[in-house]
């Protein structure tokens, strides 16, 4: 149109087109090369969370190409997350970085239409476990056949699929790939909202198997010959590895309030621990799912790194089958690989149990974590770490020789400051109380020992023995003061509950939510939790967890009490959840005296 107006001859477009040629020439022969003209390297800060440390990445581009190269530093680290997928991209298959029954940590995740998928050729495959122990269908948990059933994993729950067939469905002709990534690091919970608006098994259980796991993934495992040495260092000490966050949640069936407990404590810890946490929901989850719908082409996410968590299939594993945990198939899968790293202290929670106080304003216990040099302190917030492989897949030394928590390894702890018993009393709850009476005589009865105690340390104090000795004439430790502290969990806030736990030594109570603070107990000799039981009544919920940080465990029948390895079978029976529970108070106030003089 130009030309037939008269605008632009053809005389003055053909010396427009020479000159522009001129120019590119003369700028190609003259413009500054970089001393390695085949290898670019492109740093670019990677869009994460804003409130996360910047994570860099690196591009190795084999081939000549222009760069706006824009950073925050010259130092370029490894991160633990491949790149996101450009629309050129070939889809990269799918790795297994670590299984346990119900606990699945991946590389390369896909998702459409709801439907998780495998990238692998079908040689690759045999690495994977069966699908029905790492996902199911996601429903509401029953103990019946028909229930059971329901829950095996179905095709629209996970499948396989060829790198082949994956270009077919999410490639177009033009070789353009309708993948988009969620970049960073995600928690895929596979769970409903049965258990997740539960403060036990929220935090003592699937978080507790989220940070085994998680930390786990991220630790070099133990040489053998001091995994198999249960007096080593390494297994006394609370410093722990660095691990990169988990950058996002997602509950792909609980909605909004589906995941929180009526008290409020899942909310207080999910943002005490995880404040940059970004959290999905089922609603999240299903927009996911009607994005990747199309008539024209089926779209795909793309997860580069995802923990994929399922109640239901970590309930078939062997260890939840004996436990009735679900966090225990993965402390006892990183344990066997020597990749749980402090397991008389729990330093593999040290990161959670450490954020968890200072968030509270607990003292106790903080004076270690100040007191760590700069870079350590901030370990649990580091983000640019590579994976540690999991392999070899099967345990590093003989599972019967591998190290394992014991009170008599609990006994090389140091002592705390002081004994404090913390009686969490029911007595104003709803269900699981004691008789009244037998509650009163149970205050009664700790009440006496604790002043008895501490007529002891005050007169050891006016002595003022430096060396005081045994009968025998051996160097003993002198005593300490003593607290008792009855506590009405519902009445204290929350930061109060925390603090509270931070400096306990004894925690008591009744089975129920409130002896889920044990998780935010710092580790010492003396640690030790009592679980009281309407007689012939079991759970394994505080026994497992407390023993899985190092600390004793008892449970309490009226007079009677279990030494471990000897514990009750599970049993709900009538009564357990009852208001009548009943307790002899001198016998418990025994219990709390022998375990401090070490007598268990």
């Amino acid at each position: 149109m130009i030309f037939r107006n008269g605008l632009l001859s053809r005389r003055d477009a053909l010396l427009l087109l020479v000159g522009a040629s001129s120019m590119h020439i003369w700028t190609l022969l003259f413009a500054q090369q970089p001393a390695q003209s085949d290898i670019f390297i492109n740093t670019h800060v990677s869009h994460s969370d804003p409130h996360e440390p910047s994570t860099l990445t690196t591009t190795v581009v084999e081939q000549k190409t222009w760069t706006e190269t824009k950073t925050l530093t010259s130092v370029v680290t490894a991160t633990p997350t491949p790149r996101a997928l450009s629309p050129f991209d070939k889809l990269p298959a799918t790795e297994l970085l670590g299984h346990a029954p119900g606990w699945t940590l991946f590389k390369n995740l896909y998702m459409t239409n709801g439907t998780l998928f495998i990238v692998a050729e079908e040689a690759d495959r045999k690495v994977f476990p069966a699908m029905r122990m790492m996902t199911s269908t996601g429903l509401t948990s029953l103990n019946t056949p028909e229930n059971i059933a329901l829950r095996e994993p179905l095709p629209e729950n996970m499948q396989f699929i060829t790198p082949k067939q994956a270009r077919e469905r999410w490639t177009t002709a033009e070789n353009v790939n309708r993948v988009w990534t969620v970049e960073g690091n995600t928690l895929l919970l596979n769970d409903p909202s049965q258990f997740l608006k539960h403060y036990y098994h929220f935090v003592a259980e699937i978080f507790f198997g989220v940070q085994a796991f998680w930390h786990g993934a991220f630790s070099k495992p133990i040489p053998v010959d001091i995994l198999t040495n249960p007096t080593a260092s390494v297994h006394y000490s609370t410093d722990h590895s660095p691990a990169p966050p988990i950058h996002r949640a997602i509950f792909a069936h609980a909605k909004a309030d589906g995941w929180r407990d009526n008290p409020g404590f899942d909310s207080y810890f999910l943002r005490a621990v995880y404040p940059s946490l970004i959290v999905e929901h089922q609603e999240d989850w299903n927009d996911r799912i009607r994005a990747s719908q199309n008539p024209n082409g089926e779209r795909a996410w793309h997860f580069p790194m995802l923990l994929l968590t399922d109640r239901s299939a970590s309930n078939r594993g062997q260890v939840c089958g004996s436990t009735h945990r679900i966090a225990g198939e993965a402390w006892e899968y990183m344990r066997l690989r020597g990749k749980l790293h402090g397991i008389h202290v729990g330093a593999f929670w040290a990161p959670i149990r450490e954020a968890m106080w200072r968030f509270a304003g607990a003292t106790e216990g903080m004076e270690k974590v100040l007191s760590r040099k700069e870079t350590t302190q901030q370990m649990h917030f580091g983000t640019e770490m590579e994976v540690v492989s999991l392999d070899p897949k099967a345990p590093l030394a003989d599972p019967k020789k591998v190290v394992k928590v014991a009170v008599d390894y609990q006994r090389e702890l140091q002592r705390p400051k002081k004994i404090v018993i913390s009686y969490i009393s029911r007595q104003s709850a709803r269900a699981r109380k004691l008789i009244k009476e037998d509650h009163l005589a149970l205050v009664a009865s700790l009440k006496e020992l604790v002043d008895r105690k501490n007529n002891e340390y005050r007169d050891f104090m006016v002595k003022g023995i430096k060396n005081p000795v045994d009968k025998d004439g051996k160097v003993v430790e002198p005593p300490l003061p003593w607290e008792l502290a009855v506590l009405e969990a519902e009445k204290m806030s929350k930061d109060a509950q925390i603090q509270t736990a931070a400096r306990t030594t004894i925690m008591l109570g009744v089975h129920g939510n409130g002896l889920t603070h044990l998780v935010f107990m710092n580790p010492n000799r003396y640690s030790t939790v009592i679980e009281l039981f309407f007689p012939k009544g079991f759970a394994h919920d505080y026994q497992w967890t407390a023993r899985s940080l190092g600390m004793s465990y008892f449970p309490v029948w009226n007079d009677t009490y279990h030494i471990w390895p000897e514990k009750p079978t599970v049993n709900y029976l009538k009564g357990f959840q009852g208001n009548s529970i009943p307790v002899h108070g001198p016998t418990v106030a025994q219990l709390v005296e022998d375990r401090i003089a070490e007598k268990l």
